[in-house]
């Protein structure tokens, strides 16, 4: 019998599952842009979450679509380091003519379109367009628009161009589930949990030797080296201890209230009390480093 523990303890535990974490709205590598979130079920109580998290990455240099996969009946998995890997990225915007209308992170002055799914949408550097959007635009230098800025403002505009496509998002769940429920807002906690194990004091001399000879450590001995190692995990198994009481998906109606809806087959479960914080404008930190 399908419950909503069972449920909310997969969603808990994603990142010892696979290789990633669960959603990040904050990604400090990538701008949020736009969200949606997608609940699948199945007669036979197979039961999957989409979440769709559209973002610009700097360090790749694209807007990507990032579908993050969470059930018991996902397939077609990519695996990383012999780890199964619940996400992966689509490229709504043509690759090689986007490149050409982006210099050093912001809209080149001479950009005028972006391929979208194949449709030619205009762009623009009017201020006012984006200011009446509710984008303040940072102009690092004057007259700049940045790459985030422009996705921000296009979304409203275009927004389903930007979603995932029912082709994208039934390629890693089963085609018998049906589509029950639909968000493109909700209260989100971002959960960086980190599942790695503590270093083994072999494993610690292992690094200190790699770096000792790489960089000399600055003269650093393995007894001071290890006595860094180990006040840093034991800051981490705070932090760790923080996120699990605070931030992980059951401790929160959001998720409690979708496993519900999961588990009975009703979305009629769903009713949220919490203040939806998924815009972008709530995450200033997302694409910070």
């Amino acid at each position: 019998m399908l419950t909503e523990k069972y449920i909310l303890q997969i969603l808990d535990n994603t990142s010892r599952l696979y290789y990633d974490e669960f959603v990040s709205l904050g990604h400090p590598y990538s701008f949020l842009i736009d969200v949606r979130l997608n609940v699948f079920r199945s007669l036979s109580e197979q039961w999957a979450i989409i979440v769709e998290r559209l973002g610009y990455n700097p360090r790749n240099g694209f807007i990507n679509l990032e579908l993050y996969h969470y059930g018991n009946c996902l397939i077609h998995l990519d695996s990383y380091e012999g780890q199964l890997v619940d996400c992966y990225e689509i490229s709504p915007i043509d690759d090689e003519q986007f490149l050409q209308t982006v210099e050093s992170e912001a809209l080149k002055p001479t950009a005028n379109e972006w391929i979208i799914r194949g449709n030619k949408i205009p762009l623009t550097h009017l201020k006012e367009e984006y200011i009446a959007a509710g984008i303040e635009l940072k102009e690092y230098t004057p007259n700049e628009i940045r790459i985030e800025e422009v996705g921000r403002l296009l979304v409203t505009q275009h927004r389903e161009l930007f979603r995932a496509t029912d082709e994208e998002l039934y390629a890693r769940i089963p085609k018998d589930l049906r589509k029950i429920l639909v968000l493109d807002e909700w209260f989100h906690k971002d959960f960086d949990f980190d599942s790695n194990p503590p270093m083994s004091d072999e494993k610690i001399k292992e690094v200190y030797d790699f770096n000792k000879n790489l960089t000399g450590l600055g003269g650093m001995n393995l007894k001071d080296f290890t006595e860094l190692v180990k006040v840093s995990e034991e800051s981490r198994a705070i932090m760790n201890q923080e996120m699990w009481n605070d931030n992980r998906p059951s401790s929160y109606e959001t998720w409690q209230q979708i496993a519900k809806v999961i588990a009975m087959g009703d979305i009629s479960y769903y009713l949220p009390t919490l203040k939806p914080n998924t815009h972008w404008s709530n995450w200033e930190d997302s694409g910070s480093l």
